[in-house]
């Protein structure tokens, strides 16, 4: 292979178009996998590179592994593949179907796509496995299964990088942590909310310098060093309490 090619698993997001974007500004050829490929075409078409469009089953892991087979084999390998699935949702009252369902795609699902590559570029001889993954994996939280299953994903990665290690082959596993951005949407924090396009620019340095793991944006380091701090009973207060229930609260300790 002479020209860079990406795969990027979970295509339809606007982070992962975005990043997208930039890599075919670059003049990398892309592979495209969603479930929902038709919906990517008219982004596809405006691309300045050559870019395939591919469907996505996250939820049957059997067959995620044979379409990047697939993919494979179509392009002839590939310089990176990026996964960036995931499910998340909350109820108070943890109903299975919804754990389960986060726990299929989180877990069976990603390990499904990080193994299949990690095998892939051992045959190969290199290649970079990047993936999209959070800050809440750092600790449990609210949504059980969500921060378990990126607890998960982060160790995947770190054992997939000593099992490259220990082959002593040049394959770069990259861990992109970000920070919780749909918080700080909900919230219209501005000094911890960056736009798609600032956010894919940092990930794409990262992947490109080969980084092992960062945090995106930067400033979410911070509240990573933070969150690990924190004694428990601490930590369980400030996320087991709504903004509804801290205010009733504080209105009730004002009577």
């Amino acid at each position: 292979m002479t020209q860079a090619t990406a795969i990027i698993v979970g295509a339809s997001s606007l982070l992962s178009r975005e990043i997208a974007k930039q890599l075919a500004a670059q003049g990398v050829e892309l592979a495209l996998l969603a479930q929902d490929p038709d919906s990517l075409q008219e982004f596809a078409d405006s691309l300045p590179t050559k870019v395939h469009l591919f469907p996505l089953q996250i939820v049957e892991p059997q067959a995620i592994i044979s379409s990047l087979e697939g993919v494979w084999q179509q392009l002839g390998g590939a310089h990176l593949v990026l996964v960036n699935t995931g499910l998340n949702s909350y109820d108070p009252q943890l109903p299975w179907g919804p754990e389960q369902d986060i726990i299929t795609v989180n877990v069976q699902g990603f390990a499904a796509v990080c193994n299949t590559a990690f095998r892939l570029f051992r045959e190969q001889g290199y290649g970079q496995l990047a993936a999209v993954n959070s800050i809440a994996g750092l600790r449990g939280g609210p949504s059980v299964a969500y921060h378990a299953s990126k607890a998960f994903a982060t160790n995947y990665l770190e054992g997939l990088s000593m099992h490259a290690q220990r082959l002593k082959l040049p394959i770069t596993i990259t861990d992109i942590q970000l920070g919780l951005l749909d918080k700080a949407a909900m919230q219209q924090s501005r000094l911890w909310l960056s736009p798609p396009n600032e956010v894919a620019r940092q990930i794409i340095k990262a992947m490109q310098g080969g980084k092992r793991r960062v945090y995106v944006t930067k400033r979410w380091r911070l509240v990573a060093w933070l969150t690990k701090l924190l004694p428990e009973f601490v930590y369980n207060t400030r996320h087991w309490r709504t903004k509804a229930e801290r205010l009733a609260a504080k209105a009730e300790g004002k009577k």
